[in-house]
This record gives structure tokens, C-alpha cells and sequence, in this order.
């Protein structure tokens, strides 16, 4: 790893926001609806789906939670009117999760009744260690309320994750897997990148033998040929599985894959809050930041 990206990271954040935010479009939409409605199109013309992301998490209050409810239904009436092949990715916490689960729930529940009936699916995204259990039993609570058009997320590096999806294939549930971001201590995270590899494989392999449908969600060659390897020895159907990847990463890996002939499908956040999230991306990939750097300064 060039220890110059890692520098680029640390110092962005002493730097305006105006500056950063030439960093951070490469991997956001927009701050506004119509600018992820334009990127989903493109897309889509590509023959790449997407899932859209408001941008946003934590919230306070119960107000802010509800405001991002009416926001989330705004997107999946937007995908609907638009005739996108997208879906919607939300995460607990933006809609009171941390405030009152029931409180949450109800919001969450707006949600999904107009997904379903729009015919639209729904990513539960993960966060941090510490809302782990609360988002599964929340999505389990979802599917036992009967709504089938709503998946979720198990994080690799996590060292519970064998045991929450041994939960989720009880479930058949529909699950994104990948390596996870957040900053966890040992104990609980691994820490080497071979072994964060190896328990991703060893996940993915559960998933696909266990019957769920899989979100393969990595922009890692050695994942993606694992992945190809596993694909092959178990001849899964072409709607069991999908790969998946954040907008403006990995755009080489990206085609290669469609070009292969998998469904892929990229991450499109956009919203005011792009600071925030731009930032633990960048921490998460300092040698991102440091193409993007490059490119900034070159202006190709």
C-alpha cells in the first residue's frame, strides 16, 4: 500500500468541503433525486441494476426518522415512475432504530407496504457491531410479517457471521455479502486480509449451499474468481446470485463481470449527507483516494 494515499486521507479532512466533494462525487450520484435517477439510467443502459442508498444514519429524532421514511418513498416511487431496474438499500438507524425499535419498525413498515406493492425489493443494510442483533431480529421480523421483498447483509469479517448465517438459510433469506468497513475491535472482527478472505469464502459457500439467493458484494479478484470457482461447482441458476460493487469503484472489474456474463448490480448513494459517507469510504480504500487524488489534479 503507497503510504501517500494514507496521508491523502488524514489531511482531506482539514480541507473544505468544497474541495472534498471533487473526491467524493466519484462514488455518489448527487446530492438530489434526479441525479441518481441519471446515474441508475446509465446504468441500466449498461445492462448493470442498481440499488439506490439516501445517504444518512443515526438519526436523533423522531422527526429526522420520519422525514427519512417520506425520503426512501420518494426513491421507490421514482424507480417505479422511471421504469429502473434498481431497488432500494436502507440502513436501521436512519429511521429510529437507536431511539425505539417499535418506533422504527413503523417507520420501516411505510417503507416496505409501498415496496411491495410497487413490486420493489429492499436491502436492510448492516452497520456497526452494535446494532448487529437488533437489524437481524428486525429483518426477522419483517419475513415473519410476511414480507418477502426485503433482503440483508452479513459483514465477513465479523467473527459471528458463520452463526447469523446459519439464522438466515433457516430463512431462505436474500443476503449481500460482504467484507465490512467498520472499525470493530478484535474480538469480535478479523483483522488479517487473508483471513477476513477466507471466512468471506467460507460464507459465501454456506449461502449458496444453503439455498439463498446471494448478493456477491466485493471488488476483491481473489473473491470474484473464488466466487467464479464456486459459481461453476455448484451450477447455480442465474437468478440465485449477483454480483454487486460501489459506484466508481472498481469500474474495470465491474465491466469484466458483465461482460462474463453475470448480473451485477452497483451501489448508488446519493443526499446531502455525502461528507460523512465519503470519508469512511475513503478511509476504507486510502489507494481509491489516491487515484482519485490523481485524477483530480490531472483533470482526466
Amino acid at each position: 500500500m503507497n503510504p501517500l494515499n494514507n496521508v491523502i486521507v488524514s489531511t482531506l479532512q482539514l480541507f473544505p468541503k468544497g474541495f472534498v466533494k471533487r473526491f467524493a462525487m466519484r462514488y455518489i450520484a448527487g446530492e438530489h433525486i434526479e441525479d441518481a435517477n441519471k446515474v441508475v439510467r446509465e446504468l441500466n443502459s449498461k445492462k448493470m441494476m442498481a440499488t439506490i442508498d439516501v445517504l444518512g444514519e443515526n438519526v436523533n429524532t423522531r422527526e429526522e426518522a420520519s422525514a427519512s421514511s417520506d425520503a426512501a418513498i420518494e426513491v421507490l416511487k421514482m424507480i417505479d415512475r422511471n421504469k429502473l431496474d434498481a431497488n432500494l438499500s436502507i440502513k436501521l438507524t436512519q429511521f429510529g432504530l437507536n431511539i425505539d425499535r417499535d418506533f422504527c419498525f413503523e417507520n420501516v413498515k411505510r417503507i416496505m407496504d409501498t415496496a411491495k406493492g410497487l413490486g420493489i425489493f429492499v436491502r436492510i443494510d448492516m452497520e456497526d457491531s452494535s446494532v448487529t442483533t437488533a437489524t437481524l431480529d428486525t429483518y426477522e421480523r419483517f419475513r415473519n410479517a410476511g414480507f418477502d421483498n426485503t433482503g440483508i447483509v452479513i459483514q465477513a469479517y465479523l467473527r459471528r457471521s458463520q452463526e447469523d448465517v446459519r439464522r438466515l438459510i433457516g430463512m431462505k433469506a436474500s443476503v449481500r455479502l460482504c467484507k465490512g468497513i467498520y472499525i470493530e475491535p478484535e474480538t469480535i472482527a478479523f483483522k488479517g486480509k487473508d483471513e477476513i478472505r477466507k471466512n468471506y469464502v467460507k460464507l459465501m459457500g454456506m449461502l449458496m449451499e444453503g439455498g439463498c439467493r446471494i448478493g456477491i458484494a466485493t471488488h476483491d479478484d481473489l473473491l470474484v474468481r473464488a466466487a467464479y470457482d464456486l459459481l461453476s461447482r455448484d451450477h447455480l441458476q442465474p437468478d440465485s446470485y449477483e454480483f454487486q460493487m460501489l459506484y466508481g469503484v472498481r469500474q474495470d472489474l465491474r465491466d469484466r463481470i458483465v461482460a462474463d456474463g453475470h448480473k451485477l448490480r452497483v451501489y448508488v448513494p446519493f443526499g446531502k449527507q455525502w461528507y460523512a459517507y465519503s470519508i469512511r469510504r475513503f478511509k476504507e480504500n486510502p489507494q481509491v483516494a489516491g487515484y482519485v487524488f490523481k485524477s483530480v489534479m490531472t483533470g482526466r
